[in-house]
């Protein structure tokens, strides 16, 4: 009998961006340039570009639920990566249906709310639902400086030391596992991202701001990339570091290229890596 080489599945659960920068085509992008296999289920469908989310148009609940069921059903997958879900009902669909499957791998959630553009990505009434139907869910979820800001219930971050002290409120406020705060908005030399993690530990990672206008996205690549690398066996504190760098080269490859007229998207696939297989489970 030929022994099979077994695929290591990524499902990303998020909204369609027509423009290919974020979203989904973000986290398919992401997970194929790591080597490792995109599975998706689409939540939303936005009409957007660079510039702009111009509509949002939701999918049914029944559709969520069984683009789910179709993947962990039949496909051994290693790490879910949850990103736009829009609205209440989406949100308690994809919580009720991670449920019933009893997901034992890793779930890595980036709490969407507002476009690079500032266009609204999550309703104001979703926000409690996220927070009571998925936080207790996933193992980690890493907000921008507004996100952490709108869950923690502050009116802004300034400084490494208030970027810890909401990283501090949220996880025992809202019962977090791990929060991944990222400092990009910050308009310095330097971005610090700031991690706590469940022995309430924190770790920073910083790296030296690029000029680019090529941003878009660029959370939707980080969390896509980080439950990659929490797929293939590494802990939280080395998977934040190789998903920062790999964000972080995609953004450097990127800064010289024309991809639209405002915001445009990162240089996913600047260094390729060859599709990886689950030696450990080889048929």
């Amino acid at each position: 009998m030929i022994r099979k080489k077994q695929i290591i599945p990524i499902l990303t659960i998020a909204g369609s961006d027509s423009c290919g920068g974020a979203g989904i085509q973000a986290d398919l992008k992401t997970i194929s340039s790591l080597g490792l296999f995109a599975c998706s289920c689409i939540t939303a469908v936005t009409a957007q570009n660079t510039l702009g989310v111009r509509e949002i148009f939701p999918l049914k609940k029944s559709l969520i639920r069984n683009q789910i069921d179709a993947i962990l059903e039949d496909l051994p997958v290693k790490a879910i990566k949850i990103g736009m879900l829009f609205d209440c009902e989406i949100i308690k669909e994809v919580s009720e249906t991670l449920r019933h499957h009893k997901f034992q791998g890793s779930i890595v959630l980036d709490p969407v709310m507002i476009a690079t553009s500032g266009s609204n990505l999550l309703l104001d009434s979703a926000k409690q639902a996220m927070i009571e139907n998925l936080f207790p869910l996933v193992d980690i979820i890493t907000p921008n400086l507004f996100e952490a800001c709108t869950l923690a219930g502050v009116e802004s971050i300034n400084n490494l030391s208030q970027q810890r002290e909401v990283a501090a409120l949220i996880q025992e406020k809202l019962k977090t596992k791990r929060v991944l705060i990222k400092g990009g908005h910050f308009q310095e030399e330097y971005c610090t991202d700031i991690l706590l993690d469940s022995d309430k530990n924190f770790y920073e990672y910083q790296s030296k701001r690029i000029d680019s206008q090529n941003t878009h996205g660029t959370g939707c690549s980080l969390s896509s990339a980080l439950a990659c690398y929490l797929a293939l066996g590494y802990d939280y504190k080395t998977s934040v570091q190789r998903a920062k760098e790999y964000v972080y080269s995609a953004i450097e490859h990127s800064k010289d290229i024309f991809s639209g007229k405002g915001n445009g998207s990162l240089n996913h696939f600047f260094n390729p890596q060859k599709q990886i297989f689950d030696e450990t489970n080889c048929e």
